[in-house]
């Protein structure tokens, strides 16, 4: 029996409750986990919402929050190859298991070793924010010396996506609000405060010719505003609106599978997608990681420490 964070219908913050629940048993495909870092994300207020049914697996209320976590493995389903039982790994919950919990089950073919030099809270971090960083940019395909619009660039993707760029030599501007400055700066970031005026007009004094590539993280009226500024608009790539394919871009193509997260860790490890990690809380307090996530008032990664 462990404890967990979750939500007995769907809704806002009001349907979020801590309960009891026995350790899961890992059906095929699945690992069992002692979970030790979860990582908190857009993603898993969505899912409360109820615009994702399908992520819950099937599984009955109450459902668990979180889709990411770092922990040990305590057990194996059928049909599980290339892990064990007293590994360390990363990986998501994507059969509904939930990660804010003592323990919880992971999709096996997503998931993967944490490898030595990694740590735990780093790691918990990657599956959709890494990952999401490493596609995106990986996608538009910018060579060394391009300059590229990460719009949105203070939250826990945005950032991996900037220090990506920064690692792959580009030059990078991100959009943001004052209180986003400071960290994306610190990675080398070209930073326009949206809250202090025209951002199409300071983008443009920035880049004259227009920029090579767009990685979006906002969408919307956002996007629609920043998506003239690019030379091309095939190159614009968005995380999280897919009406992108509107105006010319491309949504995000996702890959969740356990050499995309080893890579993703690799390069974390290297320090080339080291998260900014702003806060972390313990499991008791995993509503206000989400609100701070959800209320957009989190510059970086969020994580819960569990174990």
């Amino acid at each position: 029996m462990g404890q967990a964070w979750g939500f007995g219908r769907y809704g806002g913050p009001e349907v979020q409750e801590l309960f009891d629940r026995p350790d899961p048993v890992p059906g095929r495909g699945e690992v069992l986990i002692r979970v030790d870092v979860a990582g908190v994300n857009p993603l898993d207020y969505v899912v409360r919402s109820g615009l994702y049914p399908g992520a819950a697996g099937g599984r009955p209320f109450p459902l668990v929050l979180g889709m990411e976590a770092a922990g040990t493995v305590l057990a194996l389903g059928e049909g599980v190859d290339g892990l064990e039982v007293g590994d360390a790994v990363f990986g998501m919950a994507l059969t509904g298991g939930g990660t804010y919990a003592e323990t919880t089950v992971l999709s096996a073919p997503h998931t993967a070793r944490i490898p030595v030099g990694l740590s735990a809270t780093v790691a918990a971090t990657l599956p959709v924010a890494g990952t999401s960083a490493v596609d995106a940019l990986d996608q538009i395909g910018l060579a060394a010396g391009a300059t590229v619009l990460v719009n949105g660039v203070g939250g826990g993707v945005g950032l991996l996506v900037a220090r990506l760029a920064v690692e792959r030599e580009l030059r990078v501007i991100g959009t943001g609000s004052t209180p986003k400055r400071e960290p994306a700066e610190a990675i080398g970031v070209q930073f326009i405060d949206y809250t202090a005026g025209d951002i199409v007009a300071a983008a443009r004094e920035l880049v004259p010719d227009g920029f090579d590539g767009i990685v979006d993280l906002v969408g919307g009226a956002s996007l629609r505003t920043v998506a003239p500024l690019v030379k091309d608009s095939r190159n614009i790539v968005a995380v999280s609106d897919m009406s992108v394919t509107e105006i010319g871009g491309r949504f995000v193509q996702r890959h969740f599978d356990r050499e995309n997260l080893e890579r993703a860790a690799r390069l974390a490890r290297d320090g080339g997608l080291t998260p900014v990690i702003t806060a972390v809380h313990p499991l008791s307090d995993a509503p206000a990681a989400l609100s701070a996530v959800e209320n957009g008032h989190s510059a970086g990664k969020v994580v819960i420490k569990i174990g």
